[in-house]
């Protein structure tokens, strides 16, 4: 074996243990040395006990295991750890005791025989895009997204290369595509949220950050599944194998999303959607162009759901704890507990209509998939508020969340994948969405996009850096 193990992706490093080719502890022990190096740089972790880490690891020495058996992952710090405290990015958190357990997919993880690495930043109470003081490994001076940006640093800088965070209106794809990576969303309740902070409890989905679609394909495998602490999850399909069918795209009708809220996006973002387009269609699927109306009320339905579903999930902890939450946030939550009871009924109204869209869009032209931009631009600095567009401006914040939040309002699975470099130099990306627990077809497809796109696992701001 030539390449650093810390370079190597799940997939790669599972097989490797698996045949005894390489050791846990020797697979930990270059992440360590790797995150000794990049952290001070990337600041994507909140802790890292680097004994626990060696310990578990070298306890696994010589033995088989699960799928994951050996591999470090990195945890959103909105998951409980048995015996960690659970900070959330918050000092409203501070004071909160040790978690008593794991979270259910910390516990489905531990039982794969993964190691839990150390958990990552996440933007305050898992509310927000950018995650400070989180750092793009692409550029320094650029953020790595939100709220999951430290496990989406802690993959692409090489530190792990795999994690778990969550998807509330993006926050997994957004960090996916600042960084470079796959952010598989799953199907809404694919996944147990037991044990994780809520920041919407009707729109919350728990996913993955990787660097190759097949990573995603098989921490799926391993995460998915019944759980009766979280009795969304009762009763749903059969969690998907590891493999995903290496059949192509061929045969397959996919539709392009065109128009509002996915326009308008930087020229580049527009070139990569029309590359992937070209490239499926060469493929041999069947490619169209698709609108959905519906979807241009979805940002103030997005907004006021989590207002209002958050607000009440912390209602208690506001009166007590509101100076110690930084503004953003705490006006989000105020708002929440103004809103009128009938403006989020009407945004639940809304969401369904959004639903019922993609079910009809889905059935009359016979879809396997859509695709869209995942967001509209490339990582905004660390001290960017807005992005412009040909003279039109927006918020940051309302950019990366109207391309984004749609799939979040429908429940549908969605991957963002890597779709090449844009001209810029960062990477661009897609996001696949495919009818309900179908999240075998839209790894497919990102799979093929992958292929096409090759390797962006290069993120030239921290190499610069490690150089100089």
């Amino acid at each position: 074996m030539t390449a650093a193990p810390w370079s190597l992706s799940v997939v790669q490093a599972a097989e490797l243990i698996k045949t005894k080719r390489l050791k846990p502890s020797e697979l930990a022990e270059s992440a360590l040395e790797r995150y000794r190096v990049v952290e001070p740089l990337v600041h994507a972790f909140v802790s890292v006990d680097e004994d626990r880490v060696m310990r578990d690891a070298k306890a696994q020495d010589g033995h088989s295991g699960g799928p994951l058996h050996g591999i470090p992952v990195a945890i959103k710090d909105i998951f409980d750890i048995n015996g960690s405290k659970t900070g959330c990015g918050s000092k409203a958190m501070q004071d909160a005791p040790p978690a008593t357990r794991d979270s259910a997919a910390v516990a489905r993880l531990r039982a794969a025989g993964a190691i839990i690495f150390g958990k990552t930043t996440t933007h305050e109470l898992a509310c927000g895009v950018y995650t400070p003081p989180t750092r793009n490994p692409w550029d320094l001076e650029r953020s790595a997204g939100g709220s999951s940006g430290g496990t989406g640093a802690s993959v692409a800088a090489g530190i792990v290369a795999g994690g778990i965070g969550s998807d509330t209106g993006g926050s997994i794809r957004i960090p996916a595509s600042h960084c470079g990576l796959v952010g598989l969303k799953p199907t809404y309740a694919r996944i147990s949220r037991a044990g994780a902070l809520t920041l919407s409890w009707s729109l919350d989905h728990v996913g993955t950050l990787t660097r190759t679609v097949a990573d995603a394909a098989l921490m799926l495998s391993v995460l998915a599944g019944p759980d009766p602490a979280d009795p969304t999850t009762i009763g749903r399909p059969p969690v998907p194998g590891p493999n995903i069918p290496d059949d192509g795209v061929r045969g397959m009708r996919i539709a392009i999303l065109r128009g509002s809220p996915f326009d308008p996006i930087e020229d580049e973002m527009e070139d990569a959607l029309k590359s992937v387009a070209a490239h499926i269609r060469a493929a041999g699927a069947d490619v169209s162009d698709a609108t959905l109306p519906e979807l241009e009320a979805g940002l103030a339905a997005e907004f006021s759901i989590v207002a209002a579903e958050a607000a009440s999930y912390h209602e208690a902890r506001m009166p007590i704890s509101a100076a110690l939450i930084g503004e953003d946030v705490r006006g989000l939550l105020e708002t929440g507990l103004l809103l009128p009871a009938a403006l989020y009924l009407r945004a639940q109204r809304t969401r369904r209509v959004i639903q019922e869209a993609f079910k009809t869009l889905f059935r009359e032209r016979g879809l396997d998939a859509v695709i869209a931009p995942t967001v509209p631009a490339k990582a905004q600095r660390v001290d960017q508020m807005e992005y412009q567009y040909d003279g039109t401006s927006e918020p940051v914040i309302t950019g990366l969340v109207r391309t984004t939040a749609p799939f979040n309002l429908s429940g549908l699975p969605t991957v963002a994948v890597p779709s090449g470099i844009g001209a810029s130099g960062f990477p661009t990306s897609v996001q696949i969405a495919t009818r309900p627990f179908a999240e075998q077809t839209a790894l497919r497809i990102a799979q093929e996009v992958q292929r096409a796109a090759g390797s962006v696992f290069i993120p030239k701001g921290l190499e610069t850096a490690l150089k100089t």
